[in-house]
């Protein structure tokens, strides 16, 4: 399917204002940017980088005043997520190097916390993706979705103590417990069509049966396109912006997403 996307950030900046930006999504595997627009007003100097994980940001410096950023994007992307039971556990000296990282604990994902509550839940299970499933299981069974809920960035570990959590969060639960059981997880931040109400949404992957399968523990339904914007070991990784010094004031955020007819 194709997907026009857009983002808009509003922001009053008192005094000029440092800023890292993650909001380019690039082609892969999965999706394919046919057009893009980025803006800034003010128009601005932007210097562009991949950070170790792949993700496009851009270095800015805002200056005091209002501060715009606009993004749009037209996408070929699934209608749905691959689902694939059975897919095998990759053992570890067999698994990619460049998915090694996404093994270790993290700041917001404390894997070596999980390794008996992980175990637990995949008694009997099959290792590799049903297991991965069966963690999604857990989180929905314990946590109700609840977007909007968490303005504070929280670790697995105080997920896991709750009732409701968003998407960021219960995304961290689930990675934290893949990783105990030895199965690459990675956070992924993107947008999604159909997303109610529609934000900015988090899921993560798993590395399971030789490559990537998403996984969604607020969504009950595989279906709707998904853009991945950046990829990470937790949130701290993939923030969309970050800015540094005095505090700034995000006076808007419009996320858009439609389905298109072509890419034209």
């Amino acid at each position: 399917m194709w997907l026009h996307v857009s983002c808009v950030l509003d922001f009053n900046i008192p005094v000029a204002t440092p800023f890292l930006l993650m909001l380019r999504p690039r082609s892969g595997r999965q999706q394919w940017v046919a057009r893009e627009q980025y803006e800034f007003s003010p128009s601005v100097m932007a210097v562009e980088f991949t950070d170790p994980f792949g993700n496009l940001c851009q270095r800015v410096v805002a200056p005091a005043g209002p501060f715009s950023v606009y993004t749009s994007v037209n996408i070929e992307c699934a209608d749905a997520f691959d689902v694939a039971q059975g897919a095998p556990f990759v053992e570890v000296q067999n698994l990619p190097e460049d998915t090694l990282p996404f093994l270790l604990p993290s700041r917001f994902c404390e894997s070596d916390r999980f390794i008996q509550l992980a175990q637990s839940l995949v008694v009997g299970v099959a290792p590799g993706y049903d297991q991965c499933t069966a963690i999604i299981d857990y989180i929905r069974q314990t946590l109700r979705y609840s977007p909007g809920s968490g303005q504070e960035i929280i670790s697995a570990c105080e997920v896991n103590e709750k009732s409701e959590a968003v998407c960021r969060d219960m995304a961290h639960l689930g990675i934290a417990c893949c990783r105990a059981l030895s199965i690459p997880a990675r956070m992924v931040v993107g947008y999604l069509e159909g997303l109610e109400p529609m934000d900015l949404h988090a899921w993560f992957e798993a590395y399971v049966g030789g490559r990537w399968y998403a996984f969604d523990p607020t969504q009950t339904s595989r279906y709707g396109g998904r853009v991945a914007i950046a990829y990470g070991r937790d949130a701290a990784d993939v923030a969309i912006y970050s800015q540094f010094g005095d505090p700034v004031d995000l006076m808007r955020m419009d996320i858009r997403v439609e389905r298109m007819l072509s890419p034209l």
